[in-house]
């Protein structure tokens, strides 16, 4: 009889055991299904230090920056609401023609970002707290670097959003292996030597730019030319005159004039054409101005202006 009831609790244990195993393989079993399908509705982007956290998948992307907007384009991206100058999509950016119409990059506007119910928005370093905080009360917003070095992690952040991520990585290579070759073509020619210079005019004023800004980066850091003087002691946007680009007297100029940052002085290009220092120098004497060679609007520390600067910048440059 002891021996029939060692058996039975014996067996009690093991069904007992059996039935706890299986409580728990069950319970970890809906608890993976739980946080699978939580993954599922959620995606997080880890970008410049910061974590994002967006629908997924994401359909509505309000592209609220030119930077973003190059990008898309690059990505072959179709934002549902994108900046306007002039009351429409930039000549440059066609390919985003559709979209809604947001504002200028200055005040986008709140309503109709939300009239879009977007899943994303691709704002700007370049905004006020005041202005991220009024976009992430539509929807997560991504502040989308300005600075130039950072043009890799921007359009990364944008295709992981998108699943565009094979896409970006071959933009990226690309660039870099073309960057490369070029630089070592300039690097083996007289090329090297000479005096490369690209400034914007803007309210009817020459600017140049800091080394690390604008299409700079492409010249002088990805492609090894010399950094003229003047860019190299720039701290930020810099006014260039007349007297200073006589003493730098660069062999090479590109030239970028937009009308509407020249309301005001809509001869200002014009004007400086026919100036008589200007006429002096050795990029006038030689024919090596080059005006308007890509979009005068183009962000420049994009992926989208440095591949399309970079064909300009080897056509015009390597002879």
């Amino acid at each position: 009889m002891k021996k029939y009831l060692k058996f039975g609790a014996a067996t009690l244990l093991t069904l007992s055991l059996a039935a706890c195993n299986t409580s728990e393989g069950s319970s970890t079993k809906e608890e993976k299904m739980a946080k699978t399908e939580e993954q599922a509705t959620e995606l997080k982007v880890s970008y410049l230090g910061n974590d994002y956290t967006f629908p997924n998948p994401v359909k509505n992307i309000v592209a609220a920056s030119f930077e973003s907007m190059e990008d898309s384009v690059a990505l072959d991206i179709k934002p549902v609401g994108v900046l306007e100058v002039g009351g429409k999509v930039p000549e440059y950016l066609r390919e985003l023609e559709g979209a809604t119409l947001i504002g200028n990059k200055r005040a986008p506007s709140a309503e109709t970002i939300l009239s879009l119910d977007p899943d994303a928005i691709i704002g700007t370093s370049k905004w006020g707290e005041d202005v991220m905080a009024q976009m992430n009360k539509l929807a997560t917003t991504l502040p989308y670097s300005h600075i130039s070095a950072n043009w890799k992690d921007n359009l990364l952040a944008l295709a992981e959003l998108t699943n565009k991520k094979d896409k970006a990585e071959k933009i990226i290579a690309d660039y870099e292996q073309k960057a490369a070759d070029t630089k070592e073509k300039i690097a083996n020619s007289d090329v090297s030597e000479k005096s490369v210079l690209m400034i914007r005019i803007r309210g009817g004023l020459m600017y140049v730019y800091p080394e690390n800004v604008y299409f700079n980066p492409v010249l002088y850091q990805d492609l090894g030319l010399k950094v003229p003087e003047v860019v190299a002691k720039a701290k930020a946007q810099a006014e260039l005159s007349l007297e200073t680009l006589s003493d730098i007297n660069p062999d090479i100029i590109f030239l970028q004039f937009e009308e509407s940052e020249n309301a005001e002085a809509k001869t200002a290009l014009e004007d400086l054409e026919k100036n008589a220092i200007f006429k002096s120098l050795k990029a006038s004497q030689s024919n090596e101005i080059y005006v308007n060679t890509i979009a005068p609007l183009a962000e420049g520390g994009t992926a989208w202006s440095k591949t399309t600067f970079l064909n300009i910048a080897e056509e015009k440059i390597v002879k």
